[in-house]
């Protein structure tokens, strides 16, 4: 078994290490999926790391039946891409999510089939800078494997043929979920509370408040992770995420920046759902949710007073 064909839908931050990285792999078809505008867009070349690289450019339908399907959108794109994904993936394909969040492997599979999908992650710290960049040394990268044995399956073994010799940094687990789930304790605690304050994340490290704020955060995510029978324990080795300096913003807060919309719902919004219906209380999460959503409202302007508003205000 060989995969001589990579499709790569979303070319944002984490598309463009699986660009970097694949390229260099000559016998291989790379392409990433695109139409109109977005196509166009494509066609004109991916900067990343002060290089430009040229993958194919392919409608969903030129895609099918691809030997491995990439998929590394934004939380928000993947329920509308979910037509796309049922187009291109066919009988042979693989299908690997570097989404963030917990929930996009049940998503994609409920459309393709749970056969098609291989668990994955990756950790990633990259930044919007003239195209895309990211240290290539220190990037900890993709993590993938079976969700039961055998663990060295004949698709992992395909996949780790795949990344060999390419620079990207790859590893199996046999605790794919853990790890998982482990990335989300990392985006919930270290992602959300700097977009609240607006600063790097050494916040972390020279503010108690701020550690006391990613606490309760922790605590509720662990406990919900128990109740669903995530044990963490096992990956107590993968807590970190890739080495960043102290001024470095993380992905909310890189959303914010740019007036974009975040991923709180896949976060804080997915926790608080998942809080309700095992009965477990998620106040702090419930509360950073509301603020980012209205940091959000912010960014499109509905703050955006003047003096000569007419509606009364009640001064006490």
């Amino acid at each position: 078994m060989k995969i001589n064909s990579v499709a790569i839908l979303g070319a944002g931050a984490v598309g463009s290490y699986m660009i970097w990285g694949l390229s260099s792999k000559k016998d291989l078809r790379l392409g990433v999926i695109g139409e109109g505008k977005r196509a166009k867009r494509l066609k004109q070349g991916c900067f990343i790391n002060d290089q430009m690289y040229y993958p194919e450019v392919w409608t969903s339908q030129e895609a099918h039946n691809v030997d491995l399907l990439i998929v590394s959108l934004k939380y928000g794109a993947l329920k509308p891409a979910l037509d796309s994904i049922k187009t291109i993936v066919g009988k042979n394909t693989t299908v690997m999510s570097l989404m963030n969040g917990v929930d996009s492997e049940e998503i994609i599979g409920e459309v393709v089939g749970n056969e098609h999908v291989l668990p994955a992650l990756i950790k990633v710290a990259s930044r919007k800078e003239n195209g895309y960049r990211f240290d290539s040394e220190t990037t900890i990268g993709i993590v993938f494997g079976e969700k039961q044995a055998p663990f060295q399956s004949e698709r992992v073994q395909t996949i780790e043929n795949l990344f060999e010799n390419t620079g990207l940094h790859y590893r199996t687990s046999e605790f794919i979920q853990e790890e998982i789930w482990s990335k989300f304790r990392l985006n919930v605690c270290n992602n959300l509370p700097q977009a609240i304050l607006g600063v790097g994340v050494g916040c972390y490290q020279d503010s108690k408040h701020m550690k006391f704020i990613q606490e309760g955060l922790r605590q509720e995510l662990e406990a919900i992770a128990c109740a669903k029978g995530i044990d963490l324990s096992k990956v107590a080795s993968s807590t970190r995420g890739s080495a960043v300096p102290a001024w470095a913003h993380y992905s909310t807060l890189q959303d914010l920046d740019a007036k974009r919309p975040t991923e709180i719902d896949m976060f804080s919004g997915t926790l608080i759902k998942m809080g309700k219906d095992l009965g477990i209380p998620t106040p702090y999460n419930k509360y950073t949710y509301h603020l980012i959503k209205a940091l959000e409202e912010k960014n499109e302007g509905l703050f955006d007073y003047d003096q000569n508003d007419s509606r009364e205000t009640c001064a006490k």
